[in-house]
């Protein structure tokens, strides 16, 4: 595990981007094509919109780049909560992505479930049945949850699924989200979380007991490939 504290966050944005353009030549130079996986968020909004610059996307063979989601709300894709409008606004809609390799995380009439079961084979029709992610893009919430993995629910626990779907109450919607088992075949994980209100869970989650039910951003594994990316506000 790799962390890095920045104290800009300009140049926090500007390393993730880096980062995204280095796995990028390693893995279309290794397999021919970058399989990734992003969150919505402030965070990556601003990381997406370093992407679309010439700078950047002048660096990057976008019609070899597969788009998936980390997780997201179910709600159409013109709705403003959805994580793939923000990503096409400040992203695809800007750069010579092949349509086709964009699989948003939402479907018209379709039931979340069902979906969720769908988009578990669309991941396996390019990643194939072992499901390996060249890159995913993941962050963490005050409450230590990431992706749609949030404390005290049963996704947490899932230990066989790749995608699920489920009612989150406080929030009165369906969330769809990548589990944990998937998300850690990934070959490359980064973590981008900062701000003083993250303070509390990053201690928890790096140096405290292992409570995943508590804290789910623990279900993810430190291992080689992983890097965690944040600010003296939430390390102090």
């Amino acid at each position: 595990m790799n962390i890095t504290v920045f104290d800009d966050l300009e140049k926090l944005y500007k390393k993730a981007a880096d980062t995204f353009v280095d796995l990028s030549k390693q893995s279309i130079q290794k397999h021919n094509q970058f399989t990734v996986a992003l969150s919505g968020g402030s965070s990556p909004k601003a990381i997406f919109k370093l992407l679309a610059t010439e700078e950047y996307s002048n660096k990057i063979e976008w019609s070899k780049v597969y788009f998936f989601w980390v997780d997201e709300r179910w709600v159409s894709l013109n709705d403003d909560k959805s994580n793939a409008k923000m990503t096409f606004e400040a992203l695809l809609d800007h750069v010579p992505v092949n349509k086709d390799h964009i699989f948003p995380m939402y479907q018209d009439g379709t039931e979340p479930e069902d979906y969720a079961r769908e988009y578990e084979q669309k991941i396996k029709n390019i990643l194939g049945n072992d499901g390996i992610f060249d890159f995913i893009l993941l962050g963490m919430g005050d409450d230590g949850h990431t992706a749609s993995l949030f404390p005290g629910e049963d996704v947490v626990n899932e230990k066989e699924k790749w995608v699920s779907a489920y009612y989150l109450k406080p929030q009165e919607m369906f969330r769809i989200t990548l589990t944990a088992p998937l998300i850690n075949k990934a070959e490359n994980i980064l973590v981008v979380a900062f701000g003083e209100s993250k303070k509390h869970a990053l201690n928890e989650v790096l140096n405290g007991e292992y409570n995943p039910t508590l804290y789910p951003m623990q279900l993810i594994e430190k291992k080689e490939g992983f890097q965690f990316f944040t600010d003296e506000k939430a390390s102090s």
